[in-house]
């Protein structure tokens, strides 16, 4: 065991009213599992950890612990605070192979899961719990959504997945992997095969342009296109990175990676809107920033920009009327993402907004009967830690639909 994760977790004060439990949005009991872990009884705090997030592996490694458990520990207020992400790791990966996940005699009921990311691998692991049968449908040939496709391996291993893979199907789950709802299936169709209930959890997989001339040019990709198989493509030297969130700084770092020499991160403002954290690990990667820089068009030389003008003050006063070009062979946009329609375009009478988002009643039932949906497709996106905390609540609400609803 490393020796750290030892003196972290003598470091924990197990402060009465924990505010790094406050601090967490699942708010995990961080005194309680330490305590556990400390008098030597790591399955107790393994399985304490686990009932309260199915997805702890993944979010002691990706979680913004800065801005949340770490970042509100009473330690860090006149010092360094405990480093409670790496306990956690320590704990849940050590015990997760061994766990056994007991569920309830089978109920005869199922549910259907449509997207196995964050969300639909927590409601698969609570409904399978409470004795339901549980089919996943996977687009793609790998179980994970965004942790498996959006989020690189440095950050998460995908062995990890594979390990949940195997979770799933101990416990009775089926997967079905290349499947996609609203394509040979519908929604009405597993609606017909007497599903009980439909949770949707497809993520938000559709990338957001600049909506500006040259987007469709051979060097030019969207950041979670290219995080999905950065194998697949040849960026040349020089890339450009239009935007500061924290798929950029993925993209920039896996560019780097990737064999690029000078990966360059572009900014309309003057602000970065990654987590402190993803930012200082994408420059200590060797990225660099440039502010102030708005998209103008991208040519085959790489994107060119007009200059955002301030005044003494920082006060924005309008922009250039010379142009900047900036040399690069491969330009990546990374400004946000929304969902793909297809399924509120082959299921009548299924609801979103504005933004192409599902509309969701506080239980997660969508506008259809026996439909729920949480996570990114609902939210937009956000981090892995919400999608599972509104899961849990979803998962919930479909058991109680399904045994008032036979």
């Amino acid at each position: 065991m490393p020796v750290h994760v030892i003196s972290e977790a003598n470091r924990c004060l197990q402060c009465k009213k924990p505010l790094c439990q406050m601090g967490c949005p699942i708010h995990t009991p961080i005194p309680q599992f330490i305590k556990a872990f400390k008098e030597n009884r790591l399955n107790e705090a393994g399985q304490m950890i686990f009932d309260n997030n199915p997805l702890s592996i993944v979010c002691s490694l990706v979680c913004n612990h800065g801005g949340q458990c770490e970042g509100h520990c009473i330690q860090g207020k006149k010092g360094v605070s405990v480093h409670i992400s790496s306990i956690e790791n320590y704990i849940s990966d050590t015990y997760f192979d061994k766990m056994k996940i007991t569920c309830a005699p089978p109920n005869g009921k199922s549910a259907a899961i449509i997207g196995s990311g964050p969300a639909g691998i927590t409601v698969a692991i609570l409904l399978a719990k409470k004795g339901y049968h549980v089919t996943i449908f996977e687009s793609k040939d790998k179980i994970g959504g965004v942790m498996q496709y959006g989020i690189p391996e440095y950050r998460l291993p995908k062995s990890i997945l594979e390990r949940y893979r195997k979770k799933l199907l101990q416990i009775g789950v089926s997967i079905r992997p290349n499947t996609t709802i609203g394509g040979a299936l519908e929604i009405q169709d597993l609606l017909d095969d007497g599903y009980g209930a439909i949770f949707i959890g497809t993520g938000v997989w559709r990338p957001k342009k600049l909506n500006v001339p040259g987007e469709s040019l051979g060097n030019v990709l969207f950041g979670i296109d290219y995080l999905a198989s950065p194998d697949a493509f040849s960026l040349g030297q020089n890339v450009a990175v239009i935007g500061t969130g924290n798929t950029a700084m993925d993209v920039a770092r896996t560019a780097l990676r990737h064999g690029a020499e000078h990966v360059t991160v572009y900014s309309y403002n003057n602000e970065i809107s990654a987590s402190p954290h993803e930012a200082e690990y994408a420059k200590l990667d060797g990225a660099e920033f440039e502010f102030d820089l708005d998209v103008v068009r991208i040519t085959p030389e790489g994107p060119l920009f007009r200059k955002r003008l301030r005044d003494e003050n920082g006060n924005e006063t309008g922009f250039s009327e010379e142009h900047v070009q900036a040399q690069a062979d491969t330009t990546l946009i990374c400004v946000s993402q929304g969902p793909k329609n297809k399924l509120i375009m082959t299921t009548p009478g299924l609801q979103g907004n504005d933004h192409g988002l599902l509309i969701t009643e506080e239980t997660g039932m969508t506008s259809i009967p026996r439909l729920f949906a949480a996570g990114d497709v609902v939210s937009g996106a956000k981090t892995i830690v919400e999608a599972v905390a509104k899961a849990k609540v979803v998962a919930e609400s479909m058991d109680r639909f399904m045994m008032e609803n036979p």
